[in-house]
């Protein structure tokens, strides 16, 4: 059980997962070879590129807090799911660094990004060490359930590589629907948040009905969440997101938005096509437009409405699920962060 009885904020339980994961995380990193232990370490905001301990803006720590929150609403608390939450962040660590290099994003965090300092193969073989490390911290758990979270974790690397294969493949198509976005968005995001919630469970002793809900609410946060940063990759304040203004559209993504008003037989979405469509590089006005374009096609009103829907959906899971509280009411709070176009 959380140690507290009220229903903290959602920035207060994310200061809270933060500092209960981050001995464990500094700790697992600490046994990573030289190399991607500094990159690790960098990446993670702990230190400069010359390993040197530095104060940096690391992540949010979202996928550790969501399942040592899930673990709070158990018997066993959150402790017993200290090693699964250390996994799941070390797969996000492990995307974030090959994301960067396959999108050649050299921003992350509102720094230059661990590819651009320590070059491309050494960023893959850091995010490589991590995927490594990640599985032996579930077999290290001396846990019984440690079988069966690893083949959770597995399956949910599996949905979320497919998810990012279909993301790049959508680069280079014109025909792509709304139902393969959806798909690959849920898998590209929704899987680990899903993973996250439900190894939280299992490690704190929960019920298989009970995982199974708080996967499918992890899930549908995750599909609300990529909405939301589908938003941000187009209209988002750079001083939030640490990346360029219209930094989607640059890069040609296939996002839910820009799907939506490819899909939209309007006026609008038919110019944005034409826009979107050109082999040559777009320049800062031409960005503009195509933002503008999307908003008139109804596309940015759609993906608003819906993140609503899919939130709503992920809560009615979440009280499926019938954690004890203050867990339950937390897991709110936190589901209302992740999902806020100004968080």
């Amino acid at each position: 059980m959380a140690s507290v009885s009220r229903v903290r904020s959602a920035h207060e339980i994310l200061d809270w997962g933060r500092s209960m994961a981050d001995p464990a995380l500094r700790a697992a990193v600490e046994r990573l070879p030289p190399t991607p232990r500094r990159i690790a370490g960098y990446h993670m905001g702990w230190c400069d590129v010359r390993g040197q301990p530095a104060e940096s803006a690391g992540g949010k720590a979202l996928r550790p807090t969501l399942c040592l929150l899930a673990a709070s609403g158990f018997a066993a608390g959150p402790r017993a799911a200290l090693r699964a939450a250390v996994a799941v962040e070390f797969v996000h660590g492990f995307s974030l660094l090959h994301d960067d290099v396959m999108d050649g994003d050299t921003r992350r965090r509102h720094r230059p990004a661990a590819w651009t300092v320590f070059g491309a193969g050494h960023a893959i073989l850091a995010g490589d060490a991590l995927l490594s490390a990640a599985f032996g911290e579930l077999a290290d758990s001396d846990d019984e359930r440690a079988t069966s979270g690893g083949r959770a974790l597995s399956a949910a690397v599996h949905e979320l590589v497919d998810g990012r294969s279909l993301d790049l493949h959508f680069e280079q198509r014109d025909d792509v629907t709304l139902a393969e976005c959806r798909r690959m968005a849920t898998a590209k995001t929704g899987a680990l948040l899903g993973c996250a919630c439900a190894l939280g469970a299992l490690f704190a002793g929960a019920q298989p009905p009970q995982v199974k809900q708080l996967r499918a609410f992890g899930e549908r946060l995750g599909l609300a969440f990529q909405l939301v940063d589908d938003l941000l990759g187009i209209w988002g304040d750079p001083q939030i997101t640490g990346k360029p203004v219209h930094s989607d559209l640059t890069s040609r993504k296939k996002s839910l938005p820009v799907v939506a008003a490819l899909r939209s037989d309007t006026p609008a979405g038919a110019q944005f096509a034409r826009l979107y469509g050109r082999s040559d590089e777009l320049s800062k006005a031409e960005l503009a437009d195509a933002a503008a374009l999307i908003e008139r096609a109804g596309a940015r009103v759609w993906a608003e409405a819906q993140a609503t829907d899919q939130l709503a959906r992920a809560l009615e899971h979440l009280h499926a699920a019938a954690l004890a509280e203050p867990a339950a009411g937390e897991l709110v709070e936190l589901a209302h962060l992740v999902t806020s176009r100004d968080s």
